[in-house]
């Protein structure tokens, strides 16, 4: 899921295709959100601390967990989608817990939080109203719950290409104010399930998602309101 934060520099990132290569074979032609593209040092430690797993080098499963990691970085600081390096513009589609698919451009204009948090509440009841939300509000609140990042690990993979499926994990610390509750400090996690369709350059065609957001909303919630 998307929400991995970082300052903006340049930088080679092991864990995330094409970043430092993009940047200098654009040479500045490239649309970045802020101007330039990320660094993740601050979640990279966030990972590598709490990570349950170490996969080989090269394996199956680093390559899946390495291109989730590079499309989320594409989805959240490239502007334009024929930048897009880890997905078939043409055909890609989005589908999270079972709602309608989200083409390329859908999804990156509403942003990934959005996209990932849509649900079919009604509106009084929804932790996250992503009708009330743009791209840099959304993703301007995570930030702030999670000041040094929000991380994200393949822990098992099923099936391997063209459809991929997979187990994923995504963990973070509350240390920061989220939409007037409170930090805890505690560790907020989630687990889900990807299946993920790709092509012979495994870019993705289609990725369904599913996984429960109260898992997240829960901790998030728990912090006393701050009125």
């Amino acid at each position: 899921m998307a929400g991995e934060k970082e300052t903006t520099k340049v930088a080679i990132d092991k864990y995330r295709r094409f970043l430092h290569e993009d940047h200098v074979a654009a040479a500045g032609t490239m649309g970045w959100r802020h101007g330039n593209p990320p660094i993740y040092d601050s979640v990279n430690n966030v990972f590598e601390q709490g990570r349950t797993k170490v996969w080989p080098e090269g394996s199956l499963e680093e390559t899946i967990q390495n291109s989730i990691k590079t499309f989320e970085m594409e989805l959240k600081y490239k502007t334009c989608i024929k930048d897009f390096r880890t997905i078939n513009p043409e055909k890609f589609k989005l589908f999270v817990n079972g709602r309608e698919g989200l083409s390329a451009e859908e999804t990156l204009k509403v942003g990934g939080y959005n996209a990932l948090l849509k649900n079919s509440l009604p509106n009084e009841f929804k932790y996250h109203k992503e009708d009330q939300e743009t791209f840099e509000s959304s993703h301007t609140a995570f930030r702030s719950a999670f000041s040094r990042g929000f991380a994200w690990e393949v822990i098992k993979v099923y099936t391997g290409p063209p459809v991929v499926t997979y187990k994923f994990r995504h963990w973070g610390f509350f240390e920061g104010p989220f939409k007037g509750h409170a930090p805890t400090a505690e560790m907020i996690q989630f687990y889900g399930i990807g299946i993920m369709k790709v092509d012979e350059s495994l870019r993705v065609e289609e990725l369904e998602l599913y996984y429960d957001p109260a898992e997240l909303f829960g901790g998030l919630l728990k912090g006393p309101k701050n009125f």
